[in-house]
């Protein structure tokens, strides 16, 4: 597990996910959303393609994303791992609506500098709405690639609760100290 794609509808929980596999297995995160989202109004990275290229040419990474179309396969032919967070919408719903409504009421600040608003609540790329009508298309997108024989090679994890999720991670090791900053007893 050096290049992991942890994939999953809006609200599973991909993000708090990859962050934490990154500080236990010391791995440089990359925020999917931070990379496709690089300006007011929900600009959109226009070299979004070569920066995913270049982080994905590194060694060791997580991304906590199926990945937009542009670079879905992209990730994928790169990835050696794909945690799949495939839970139920029972779960997922209460989630995003909570994460929703704080962002909107607390004004959190976004990738690129933006906001959810009141008014986006009323738009059908809002992340509630996303969730709801994209759960099926997503749970059979997420299908289709790992029965496609080109992602073969994949080791996946499938969840389908997050008490599982919880339990595996569990059997991983505690991060220890970043060796790029410890010292030696000698020092």
């Amino acid at each position: 597990m050096e290049r992991i794609l942890v994939v999953g509808v809006t609200g599973a929980g991909k993000s708090t996910l990859a962050h934490t596999l990154s500080i236990r297995l010391r791995l440089p995160y990359h925020e999917m959303d931070a990379l496709y989202f690089n300006g007011p109004s929900w600009a959109t990275n226009s070299e979004l393609t070569e920066d995913v290229s270049k982080v994905t040419a590194t060694p060791r990474w997580i991304i906590d994303s199926l990945g937009y179309p542009e670079v879905r396969d992209l990730l994928w032919d790169r990835a050696d791992t794909v945690i799949w967070l495939d839970y139920p919408k029972h779960v997922i719903m209460p989630r995003v609506l909570r994460r929703s409504l704080r962002r909107t009421v607390t004004g959190e600040v976004l990738f690129g500098g933006n906001r959810e608003t009141w008014t986006d609540w009323l738009h059908r790329e809002h992340p509630a709405w996303w969730a709801w009508t994209q759960h099926g298309p997503r749970h059979r997108e997420i299908e289709h690639r790992l029965r496609d024989p080109r992602f073969a090679p994949l080791h996946t994890l499938h969840f389908r609760r997050p008490r599982d999720t919880t339990a595996w991670l569990t059997t991983l090791p505690p991060a220890g100290p970043d060796p790029r900053t410890a010292t030696s007893p000698t020092d």
